[in-house]
């Protein structure tokens, strides 16, 4: 078993921890807890290089941060990744030595499902971990938390509309929605409800059969590539992160791009690229965090009712921060983080004001 430190922000830090036993590869980053434990899902997916794991962590956890923060919620940011196949390399027992690297950070890190991991995964993670969220109803957690992140995707899409075209209605836009998982079927499942015209792609045959089956009306583009040339009003990322590169920002066509993908821009800078575009571009940690706000229940947060609000209040938020950024000619991507790191230094302030006294 070999394990690592070293600082990623102030006093935050990046955790690897190799369990040769179970074959666990993992990567820990926290960076912030100003506002509380770092909450961040867990994801499990085949990196090519150890290097693209630690990049992703680092990115994730302070999007993570940014989001916790816009939903105001009581949480820090933090994001872990294991590196291999789930389908083929995820056990219970490797499961098993990752919570206890969760554990052993007393609640620091609070971790859930994120791509290639699920409701069943944070089940028994939670049988050695005291830390995690997004288990299942029946052990009294909140569960699936995709319907809520769709829902809160669609209501930043929503206010985008109305900040193009002075209406929230989504009826008759042409929406192109790249990756159908769980949340992105959902995504579809509601625009196609309020009246949208879908076109979708995804790299599995398998997840656009599934959403085709469930909406027979929705397109099918020959893959994303494709997908981002198309005459569209809306383009919607919704796959694993990074999509949004210089060969895709320069071929949208779409006004708006609001989606469930985290990290989708490949680098920064692209936003402001989008915004000399004219493309509105929602961020995405400010859209869709109706997932973190669906598990946060766990922790004491908004439950029920309550937690369907907040995530309706995305709408608000997303229209005020695109108005912001309007009065001041920049990408809202700008008046996003400049939103979310101000309450992160507030807190640590008052953090740093109290430990003093």
């Amino acid at each position: 078993m070999t394990r690592g430190f070293f600082e990623a922000k102030d006093d935050e830090n990046l955790i690897f921890h190799h369990d040769a036993y179970t074959g666990l590869k993992a990567v820990v980053a926290i960076y912030s807890t100003a506002l509380g434990p770092a909450l961040g899902g867990l994801r499990f997916y085949p990196y090519a290089r150890g290097e693209d794991a630690v990049d992703d962590a680092i990115r994730l956890a302070r999007a993570m941060a940014h989001k916790n923060a816009l939903a105001g919620l009581a949480l820090g940011g933090g994001k872990a990744v294991i590196i291999g196949d789930p389908s083929t390399d995820k056990t219970p027992e490797l499961l098993r030595a990752y919570a206890q690297v969760v554990q052993s950070l007393e609640g620091r890190y609070v971790t859930a499902c994120d791509a290639g991991t699920s409701t069943e995964d944070m089940d028994l993670i939670a049988r050695d971990c005291t830390y995690v969220v997004g288990t299942s109803t029946s052990r009294g957690g909140a569960g699936d938390p995709s319907l809520l992140t769709a829902y809160g995707v669609f209501r930043g899409m929503a206010a985008c509309a109305e900040h193009v075209w002075g209406t929230p209605s989504l009826a008759g836009r042409r929406v192109g929605v790249a990756g159908v998982g769980k949340v992105g079927t959902r995504l579809v499942q509601l625009l196609v409800e309020n009246g949208a015209s879908v076109l979708i792609s995804d790299i599995h045959d398998e997840a656009i059969d599934v959403a085709r089956r469930a909406h027979p009306a929705v397109d099918v583009a020959v893959d994303t590539d494709n997908l981002i040339r198309s005459d569209l009003e809306i383009y919607a990322p919704c796959a694993m992160g990074g999509s949004l590169d210089d060969h895709a920002v320069s071929q949208i066509r779409a006004r708006i791009v609001c989606g469930a993908e985290n990290n989708q821009l490949q680098r920064e800078s692209l936003a402001a690229d989008l915004h000399h575009r004219q493309v509105v571009y929602a961020p995405d940690y400010v859209v869709n965090a109706g997932g973190v706000i669906h598990v946060a229940q766990e922790l004491g947060g908004a439950g029920g009712r309550e937690a369907e609000l907040r995530v309706a209040a995305i709408y608000e938020t997303t229209k005020e921060i695109l108005e912001r950024a309007a009065e001041q000619g920049i990408s809202p991507a700008v008046i996003a983080q400049q939103r979310a790191e101000e309450r992160i230094r507030t807190a640590d302030r008052g953090r740093q004001v109290a430990s003093a006294r």
